[in-house]
């Protein structure tokens, strides 16, 4: 088992080569289990000379600054960052490392060893030493780096903006050239802002491992960003730096491979979606019994365990049970456990699921299906925090915030009498709402986005872009499987897909025949071709209002270029 997790980690390393980071894996006892590409590169050791040797022997005077953080982070459970480090190599150059160690965990949060990734920065710093507030020759390398780049004057307005930016951010240069650099940086009372300025006002260099910025289509973004001051000839401060550094991609994988989800896994502009970010924080803070709503798919789940994570229990554990995946006759016993003897076979005590979560937080996942019969028990649990084990004549007492999900209406089941009514009330101390995908369309483009970006890095697979009349199909479908299906279909279509460019067909054959005129019986074209029109005109028009009749804004939000949007304006007649 042990040995199946770490060879799991390890293909990690063929991803992060993709993004020019160096990634080592540690066995327990500190053996070099592999490195990839990129580390061997930026060490100057072959894998082959180093997996199976004590990392201490490789890299601890060099790499690691002649102390091992290992012990520390294993102990502490605490990841361990030194970002700013210099390394020399074997040929005695020295490197300027961005380092970040932690640990790696398998069942029950048991430690098996560690991950190491680390990025060379040495030519982009030797470069800013270099660089020269008028120099227009070094903007021209700036704007072909991988890293974002964008300077301000000392009043804060922007005035370089590179490629890589751009795709951080969204934003265009043009949209941002003169404007105040606070557009991506959020509030002005913004962490990020508040260094940026102080470095601009004393000239001291100043870094940020978790900083954050908002994209323009308003999404919250985790970067790791480097500010520093720009002299003139005379050496006078004319205005600042700052490097930007995407985390996005590294936040999915400690969700994908430590269950930990964040907010920056909650995607979403809706009015309805922006309430629950708002609210979430304050929710998760508190110990309030939780309940979230919403169809199937819309992404339940990752909410709960967002507001775990978030809370003052997320070192405890999140435990979760489906109330409809187990059958009544077992979920008494599932629940709440027994005792030896408390039935045929029962040979020894086990505890139940609530005590395995005492401490941590229980997620009850449909618990429309929990049985009429079992629901005075949770009930006793939810106002005592204490209940009987099969079997047992002695309560167990635990310490358990609860956290429940349906894609039922509880009210109904209330009517119905398959459902009690007081236990609905203790439930509904909070509630939260998730709409379907198709009541939030302007968050569409946004999650393909979002998912695509995942999925790219899982599979090593490049995507440039999605065909305009594959977007046009996506847009307009109506997801009744939700956010799960978006997924289902954009997975779909990276397995077909041979190139860079996701096309049409690319897509599972029955959403095509739910969109695409082309396939339907011929009777039933016109009426199919209205709708998708129909749809498509009140997509347009929501999206011009949204970002006040800017074309260039609507057209990225849609990802059609601005000559197509104008096009389908005058065919819908949809005047300024």
């Amino acid at each position: 088992m042990m040995d199946d997790i770490l060879i799991k980690h390890t293909q990690l390393g063929s991803i992060f080569d993709y993004l020019s980071v160096g990634v080592i894996i540690l066995s327990p006892d500190c053996k070099i289990v592999s490195i990839n590409r990129s580390a061997e590169f930026i060490t100057g050791h072959k894998q082959t000379e180093v997996v199976g040797k004590y990392c201490r022997d490789v890299f601890l005077d060099n790499l690691c600054g002649g102390k091992c953080a290992f012990y520390e982070t294993a102990e502490t459970d605490i990841k361990s960052e030194n970002p700013d480090i210099e390394f020399t190599v074997q040929s005695n150059e020295t490197l300027s490392i961005t380092k970040i160690v932690s640990p790696l965990y398998g069942p029950e949060r048991k430690i098996l060893g560690r991950i190491e990734f680390f990025q060379d920065h040495s030519a982009f710093n030797d470069l800013i030493k270099r660089i020269r507030y008028e120099d227009r020759r070094l903007k021209i390398i700036l704007d072909n780096l991988d890293i974002g780049v964008l300077t301000v004057d000392r009043g804060g307005r922007v005035t370089f903006f590179n490629t890589t930016s751009e795709t951080i951010t969204g934003y265009t240069r043009e949209e941002l050239l003169g404007k105040p650099c606070a557009k991506i940086f959020g509030k002005n009372s913004s962490e990020e802002l508040s260094l940026f300025n102080r470095t601009i006002a004393d000239g001291k260099a100043r870094s940020s491992t978790k900083g954050e910025i908002v994209t323009q289509e308003g999404q919250a973004l985790p970067i790791r960003a480097n500010y520093m001051a720009l002299k003139n000839k005379e050496e006078r401060i004319v205005g600042g730096l700052a490097t930007l550094s995407d985390l996005s991609l590294m936040y999915q994988f400690n969700s994908a491979i430590k269950d930990r989800y964040t907010f920056y896994d909650m995607v979403g502009k809706d009015p309805a979606m922006q309430k629950i970010f708002e609210i979430v924080p304050v929710v998760a803070a508190s110990e309030a019994t939780v309940l979230i709503e919403g169809p199937t798919g819309t992404g339940k789940d990752i909410l709960a365990k967002v507001i775990h994570n978030a809370s003052s229990r997320a070192g405890k554990s999140l435990v979760k049970v489906n109330c409809a995946a187990l059958p009544d006759t077992l979920l008494e016993s599932e629940m709440f456990g027994y005792v030896k003897g408390a039935f045929t076979g029962a040979d020894r005590d086990k505890p139940g699921r609530f005590q395995e979560a005492d401490g941590g937080t229980i997620f009850l996942d449909e618990i429309g299906d929990f049985p009429l019969s079992l629901q005075a028990k949770l009930l006793r649990v939810l106002e005592d925090r204490e209940f009987y084990p099969l079997g047992s004549r002695k309560t167990t007492k635990v310490d358990v915030r609860i956290i429940s999900a349906t894609n039922q209406g509880l009210e109904l089941l209330v009517k119905e009498k398959r459902f009690r009514e007081d236990l609905l009330y203790r439930l509904n101390v909070m509630r939260l709402e998730l709409p379907p995908l198709k009541e939030r369309k302007g968050d569409v483009s946004l999650l393909i986005s979002h998912i695509l970006k995942r999925l790219c890095a899982t599979r090593d697979t490049r995507i440039d872009r999605i065909s305009e009349d594959a977007m046009e199909l996506l847009l307009n479908y109506d997801y009744p499987g939700n956010i799960r299906e978006l997924e289902n279909i954009l997975e779909h279509a990276l397995i077909i897909c041979q190139g860079t460019v996701i096309e049409r067909r690319h897509f599972p054959v029955s959403i095509q025949k739910g969109a695409a005129g082309d396939m339907l019986p011929q009777e039933n074209t016109t009426d199919m071709s209205k709708e998708i029109g129909s749809a498509e005109k009140k997509m347009i028009f929501t999206l011009l209002k949204q970002y006040g009749w800017n074309r260039g804004k609507t057209a990225q939000a849609l990802n059609i270029n601005r000559s197509t949007l104008w096009r389908k304006m005058k065919k819908y007649n949809i005047l300024l």
